[in-house]
């Protein structure tokens, strides 16, 4: 089973190709996340490593880490790394696991923990329940949880737009409606009262429903 959201991300120290890491230190204060791959030298991923690495930019206004994972070796993912810049225009710019062992993806039920055995001789089919988005905040909870299938490649721009919503409403005591993006209105959260809703937002709110209560976007 994959790891609920409000869980706590689990820590782990594992090798990459920037060196050993311990995962909860190397979030340290800031957000992470976690992009696991079946496999290296597979076409979908390599395509989602090369949007990642050109987007980069975008993930660090946010202050948000990046960390790519594959059950394939250090050595391997460098490899891919020379095809990723020559297909995709980018090369991978952050860490990405080498988790040969199959320890992060057992840690994060995206592996059964019986799997074992050589990782080279497991195909991407082997491995196709390794393609898991998970967004961590500084508490180290797990704060979303993406599953995608082999044959789909993973929208950033839509976990960019969570991420800046996840963000949002840790701040302010907002939730964000269908297909909300940065600038849009929000909803007042379920949790404030209306007193307290009045004090917050002395100028009012819209109310189509007594349970829909629409402000703009607080700063």
């Amino acid at each position: 089973m994959t790891l609920p959201i409000g869980a706590t991300a689990p820590d782990f120290e594992a090798e990459t190709t920037e060196g050993k890491i311990k995962f909860h230190d190397w979030i340290g204060n800031s957000w992470a996340l976690l992009f696991s791959h079946p496999k290296d030298f597979t076409p979908v991923c390599t395509t989602e490593l090369g949007a990642l690495a050109r987007l980069k930019p975008e993930f660090d206004k946010r202050g948000v880490k990046l960390m790519g994972l594959s059950v394939d070796p250090v050595d391997r993912h460098a490899k891919w790394s020379e095809d990723i810049k020559e297909t995709q225009g980018a090369a991978p710019n952050f860490p990405m696991i080498a988790d040969t062992d199959y320890n992060v993806s057992k840690l994060y039920g995206m592996l059964p923990a019986a799997i074992s055995g050589d990782p080279l001789v497991r195909t991407a089919a082997d491995n196709q329940t390794v393609r898991n988005v998970f967004v961590i905040g500084p508490d180290k909870k797990i704060k979303l949880v993406l599953v995608y299938p082999m044959t789909t490649g993973r929208n950033f721009q839509e976990i960019l737009r969570v991420i800046d919503s996840l963000q949002l409403t840790a701040k302010h005591r907002v939730a964000t409606p269908a297909d909300w993006a940065q600038g849009d209105d929000v909803i007042i959260a379920g949790s404030v009262s209306n007193d307290e809703a009045k004090t917050i937002y002395p100028q009012g709110w819209k109310e189509p429903k007594p349970y829909i209560r629409i402000v703009p976007q607080p700063k």
